[in-house]
């Protein structure tokens, strides 16, 4: 392959990687001027328009979708193999697109930005919102560097670390009629549900149980994250099934009350995930590392918090 193809495929990779000119000429250190010149290139070499335009985004044609599926693997072995031994953290100015949950971020991000400024001040951090089939399905495509939450299957192209698990709690505002005492099935299936749904989907692992059983249940609200929980709960007659992780924060039980579900239920593992191309990436390694130690510190000590009073 001569040079010039080889340069315009590496370019071509970074275009598709970050679905943007102007942030691919960013991520290569170049002019978008002269990004853009590399497309004009590219479609008068490969015969292809490559991308079209879509509002403020460009969508790649299925000639671009089927030439980086079989480029993009080599050529970011390619690139890993000469930059290997080039992550310096103290000197990086690299972007971290990591998925994840306001949970996580509520766990985590202050001491995550705490250390940057401390041992890597020119590296960004950007928090990418997480939904389980979406964002396996970006790490596959490069959208994401790094993923922490359920896994619902495994495949060869994904990797994980088992980080920490966490049960499951019936809240609710702490004068609601069903407050107070165990709660029966039939009182749950007839109550109005909260559900915390990432994609907004109206089902999740209690409907999955229930599904089992015959049965079902009203959602009468959902929303896409867990901090307006509380309030919602405290300004209404809704229940909800959270997290054990999230109800040792004293301010989310403030004028809540916690009762057991009226069914067994298995704890919820939390995974960091990645994908194999990143698994010898210097950078996505070290923050891998530093993910998986604050993750679990922080899940350890929030599981060893005393019960608020």
């Amino acid at each position: 392959m001569r040079t010039q193809e080889l340069q315009l495929l590496y370019i071509f990779d970074a275009i598709m990687t970050e679905r943007s000119i102007t942030r691919a000429a960013e991520r290569l250190a170049m002019t978008q001027p002269a990004v853009s010149n590399a497309v004009s290139r590219m479609r008068q070499i490969w015969n292809d328009p490559l991308f079209v335009r879509k509002g403020r985004n460009i969508e790649p044609t299925s000639y671009a979708l089927s030439l980086w599926d079989q480029v993009s693997e080599p050529m970011y072995t390619l690139t890993n193999a000469v930059s290997a031994t080039q992550f310096d953290p103290a000197s990086s100015k690299r972007t971290f697109r990591i998925a994840v949950t306001d949970v996580i971020t509520e766990m985590i991000w202050r001491q995550l930005i705490q250390m940057l400024e401390q041992e890597a001040p020119g590296v960004d951090l950007h928090a990418v919102p997480y939904t389980m089939e979406r964002t396996h399905q970006d790490l596959r495509e490069a959208h994401v560097d790094l993923a922490i939450g359920m896994l619902s299957h495994h495949d060869h192209s994904l990797r994980s670390t088992w980080l920490l698990e966490s049960g499951y709690a019936l809240a609710m505002r702490d004068d609601h009629p069903l407050a107070g005492r165990p709660i029966t099935l039939e009182e749950f299936t007839s109550a109005r549900h909260l559900l915390v749904s990432m994609s907004g989907d109206a089902h999740g692992f209690v409907d999955s149980y229930l599904d089992q059983k015959g049965l079902g249940r009203r959602i009468a609200a959902t929303v896409n994250h867990f901090s307006i929980v509380p309030q919602l709960l405290r300004e209404s007659d809704l229940i909800a099934a959270v997290p054990q992780l999230i109800t040792q924060d004293c301010g989310f039980l403030d004028g809540l009350w916690l009762g057991e579900l009226p069914f067994p239920v298995d704890p919820t593992s939390l995974y960091l995930i990645w994908h194999n191309r990143h698994d010898r990436d210097p950078g996505i390694v070290w923050l891998r590392g530093h993910l998986e130690t604050l993750m679990q510190a922080r899940g350890q000590e929030i599981m060893a918090q005393a019960p608020c009073g």
